[in-house]
């Protein structure tokens, strides 16, 4: 790429003391710059004469190539600098379905502000345990989402005529012997539900089961059984009622990647640090 630099600065100043003075080189290397491209063209590309050069036929069909390619040199260093400074680029970002809204979108919306340059792609999903085997399979950027198989609030959603509408709260004994609205085992919220009661001794009776929170709510609050929910899956209000658990139960949201180094990674965790995420993971 040199060597390319010295022939346009010749065909442009038609001097080698012009040329080597406006590339801040000596005459003699920019002259050895000049003979190295000769013997990698096995052509002149310079004719020496008594007072000066004159660049051949060769060197200026080789010139009129050459600008093209230092431009695309320059535009790969700058890409090169943009991406690695944060200012362009492509992020890949899996997020649980029901912490979209409520975590990454304020985020999103900033970055499409000040970022606009970067390209953002967006993965939704209800497991988290494959939100982590997209991530260490290449396949994504940064995890959001609850811990895996393991903060956002759980509540229980029931029918506005259930007897926990008149409850300020419920504990988790009585969940015992209520129609239960669960979740299908491609859902991290199943494992994580069976976990919680089990370590509580209640077994629950399943009558349904839904892949989305959301749903599981809707479907409580139109009566078809109980059901527990993150807070953030309620985005819209269910027809039933919202209970708190005593005391109060909290699933744990991380965030999780495989490049900690990487200058767009970094400013999005920092940003969602800022949102107030309570726990960052870094997935070797």
């Amino acid at each position: 790429m040199r060597a390319l630099e010295c022939l346009v600065a010749l065909v442009d100043t038609g001097s080698v003391t012009k040329a080597a003075a406006a590339l801040h080189l000596s005459q003699p290397a920019l002259s050895h710059q000049i003979a190295s491209l000769e013997r990698e063209l096995d052509t002149p590309v310079v004719e020496r004469l008594s007072r000066g050069v004159r660049v051949t036929a060769a060197g200026m069909a080789a010139a009129a190539e050459a600008r093209a390619a230092l431009r695309a040199a320059g535009r790969a260093v700058q890409a090169g600098r943009d991406v690695g400074a944060g200012r362009a680029g492509r992020l890949r970002l899996a997020c649980a379905e029901t912490m979209t809204v409520w975590l990454l979108l304020p985020v999103l919306r900033r970055w499409r502000t000040r970022r606009p340059d970067v390209q953002l792609d967006l993965m939704e999903f209800t497991s988290s345990d494959t939100m982590v085997e997209i991530l260490m399979a290449g396949e994504a950027d940064l995890v959001v989402g609850p811990e895996p198989t393991g903060t956002t609030a759980m509540v229980v959603v029931a029918a506005g005529d259930h007897r926990f509408a008149s409850q300020p709260s419920v504990t988790v004994d009585e969940l015992l012997d209520e129609p239960f609205v669960h979740y299908t085992p491609d859902n991290g919220n199943a494992a994580w539900v069976d976990q919680f009661v089990s370590a509580h001794q209640v077994s629950l009776t399943p009558v349904l089961r839904t892949r989305s929170p959301r749903t599981a709510a809707q479907l409580a609050g139109a009566g078809m059984g109980v059901t527990i929910v993150p807070a953030s899956a309620l985005t819209a209000r269910p027809a039933g009622v919202v209970r708190r658990f005593e005391p109060r139960i909290h699933r744990g949201v991380v965030a999780m990647t495989s490049t900690p180094s990487d200058a767009l990674v970094s400013q999005f965790l920092a940003d969602l640090r800022r949102r107030g995420l309570p726990v960052v993971h870094t997935a070797a």
